[in-house]
C-alpha cells in the first residue's frame, strides 16, 4: 500500500483537494494517509464497501478507545448517545425510534414552508454585493430545523452559534481554543434542550420533539439524554452539510451559467462537490479487504470526495453534468449510517436553488469564491454575489 503525505490545511489542498484524490486513487483502492495515520479509500467501490460492511463500525472497540481528557468530557458525553457514533444494537434501536418521528411524509409536507421561507429571504436581499451564505444558505436550514423541532425561531442565532462551535471539533485545524468554545456551546445547548424537552413532555405539540418523546418501539422509548443528543445531531449534522452543499452548488452553477434546477441537478451537485469528505470506520473484527489485512481496532477513513470523483464510476468525473448516469453518490454516506436527514436536505437544496434562480435570473459572482479551512468538511468561506 502506498504511503502519501498531504496536509489537510495546506492552502492549495483546501481550495481544491481533488488532484490529491486523483493521485491517491492512481495507487489503488486504498492508500495510507500519513497525516491522518490512517488507511483511506479512494475508489467508489472501496468506499461503498467499507460503508456497508458490518465488520466495520462507527465505534472504536472499547479496548482501543483513547482516554478522553477531562476538559472534553461534556462533549463526548453527548456523543455517547448519538446514533451517528454507535454500532448495533444501540444504533438500530435509536435509528428505529427516530425514523418513527422523522417520517418521509412529515418531511414532504415541509415543501410549501421551505418555499415560502426562501421567497421571504430573497425579498430581503440587499442591493449591491452581499454574502449569499449569510443572507440565504445559512438561514434556510437553521430556520427549517427549528420549526421542525418546535424550537422558537428567535433562538435560531443561538442554535447556529452552538452548532458551528460543536461541529468545529471534527475539523483538521482543531485547537484548544476551538475545544473550549465547543465545550461551552455543548453545555449551553444541552441546558437549552433539556429545559425545552421537559416543557414538551407536559405540553406536547405537532413538532418533532413531541413526536420523538412519543415514539416507542417494542416498549422502548428515547431517554432524555438520547432525546437531547438526537436533537443536537439533527441540527448540527443537517445544518452544516446543507449550508456547505448549497454554497458549493451555487458557486458551481454560476461558474457554468447553469440556471435550470431539477432533482438531477441537486444530485450532481452532491456528487461533484460534496459537503463532507472524510468519514471514519473502525474494524470490529479481523478481516481482509482490497488486499489489505485489517485487525480489530484498525481505522479506515472513507474519502467521500474521492469516491464521488472516481472515473470508474463516473466517466469524466471532473465535469459537472446534470444528465449524468451512474451509481448513487456517497455524499450522505452509506450502509446503516446513511444520513437520516438526507430527504430533508435534498428537499431544502432543490427548493432553495429553484427559488434562488427563478427570483434572481441575473445572479452572478461578485468575487471568486474561496473555500474555508474546515476539512473534513468542504465548504465556502464566503460567497459574494450580485443580483
Amino acid at each position: 500500500m502506498k504511503h502519501l503525505s498531504q496536509s489537510p490545511t495546506e492552502p492549495l489542498f483546501v481550495q481544491n483537494p481533488y488532484p490529491f484524490y486523483d493521485e491517491a486513487r492512481a495507487t489503488g483502492d486504498l492508500f495510507f494517509w500519513n497525516d491522518y495515520n490512517s488507511v483511506c479509500t479512494t475508489s467508489h467501490v472501496a468506499t461503498t464497501t467499507f460503508l456497508k460492511d458490518r465488520r466495520f463500525g462507527r465505534e472504536i472497540p472499547q479496548e482501543f478507545a483513547p482516554v478522553i481528557p477531562d476538559h472534553l468530557k461534556p462533549f463526548y458525553a453527548v456523543e455517547a448517545h448519538s446514533m451517528l457514533e454507535l454500532n448495533p444494537p444501540r444504533h438500530t434501536r435509536l435509528r428505529g425510534l427516530v425514523l418513527r418521528a422523522f417520517t418521509s411524509r412529515r418531511i414532504a409536507a415541509l415543501e410549501p414552508e421551505v418555499t415560502a421561507l426562501c421567497h421571504e429571504l430573497v425579498d430581503h436581499f440587499p442591493a449591491g454585493e452581499f454574502d449569499l451564505l449569510d443572507a440565504y444558505a445559512r438561514t434556510v436550514p437553521v430556520i427549517i430545523i427549528a420549526r421542525l423541532l418546535g424550537v422558537p425561531e428567535d433562538r435560531a442565532d443561538d442554535l447556529l452559534t452552538w452548532s458551528n462551535a460543536m461541529v468545529s471539533m471534527y475539523m483538521s485545524n482543531r485547537t484548544r481554543a476551538i475545544e473550549d468554545s465547543a465545550i461551552q456551546a455543548t453545555d449551553e445547548f444541552v441546558a437549552f434542550m433539556r429545559a425545552y424537552i421537559e416543557e414538551k413532555r407536559t405540553s406536547p405539540a405537532d413538532d418533532l420533539i413531541s413526536h420523538l418523546i412519543a415514539a416507542e418501539e417494542d416498549g422502548e422509548k428515547l431517554s432524555t439524554d438520547e432525546l437531547i443528543t438526537t436533537c443536537i445531531l439533527l441540527l448540527n449534522a443537517g445544518h452544516e452539510a446543507t449550508v456547505h452543499t448549497l454554497g458549493n452548488a451555487v458557486k458551481t452553477l454560476l461558474e457554468r451559467d447553469i440556471r435550470t434546477i431539477e432533482s438531477a441537478t441537486v444530485e450532481e451537485a452532491l456528487r461533484f462537490d460534496p459537503p463532507l469528505h472524510l468519514f471514519e470506520r473502525w474494524a470490529i473484527e479481523d478481516c481482509e479487504l482490497f488486499e489489505h489485512s485489517f485487525k480489530r481496532g484498525d481505522k479506515v477513513s472513507c474519502l467521500l470526495g474521492a469516491a464521488n470523483r472516481d472515473p470508474a464510476a463516473y466517466p469524466d468525473p471532473h465535469v459537472f453534468d446534470p444528465a449524468r448516469k451512474g451509481p448513487i453518490n456517497v455524499a450522505f454516506g452509506g450502509g446503516i449510517h446513511f444520513c437520516v436527514g438526507a430527504p430533508l436536505a435534498r428537499l431544502e437544496l432543490r427548493v432553495a436553488l429553484q427559488v434562488l434562480f427563478s427570483r434572481c435570473p441575473n445572479l452572478m459572482l461578485a468575487a471568486p469564491a474561496q473555500y474555508a479551512d474546515v476539512f473534513h468538511f468542504h465548504g465556502l468561506e464566503t460567497l459574494n454575489v450580485r443580483t
